[in-house]
């Protein structure tokens, strides 16, 4: 698993982890600390902290395999970046053909195109 796939996951599933589980993965995953930075930090071994991490991807990755909510959000942000494009080009053709309505147009593409 790559480190964005597990920040992924993480975000969705983060929660369901241990205090101690969220706060040694937020300091790898998150901060970019080393095994041996979170060892010394947390006062324990970097077996400890390999252990905890490898154990916490095993648990992500089998929540999502059980629940599929990561790849269920991935789906639904990509159908809306589709949705979003398609709504671009209905806004563009509408100007070229009724060119009056311009203004009105580009304030309902202002709003759609929020982040």
């Amino acid at each position: 698993m790559d480190k964005f796939t597990f920040i992924g996951l993480w975000d969705v599933y983060g929660g369901l982890l241990t205090d101690v589980q969220r706060e040694i993965t937020d300091m790898y995953f998150n901060l970019d600390l080393t095994v041996s930075e979170i060892a010394k930090e947390k006062g324990i071994s970097r077996q400890a902290v390999s252990d905890c991490l490898k154990g916490c991807k095993k648990q992500l990755e089998e929540y999502e395999e059980k629940l599929h909510f990561y790849k269920r959000l991935q789906d639904s942000s990509l159908q809306l970046s589709f949705m979003a494009t398609d709504i671009n080009v209905w806004a563009e053709n509408f100007k070229t053909a009724h060119p009056e309505f311009t203004e009105d147009i580009n304030k309902l593409t202002d709003i759609l195109n929020k982040d």
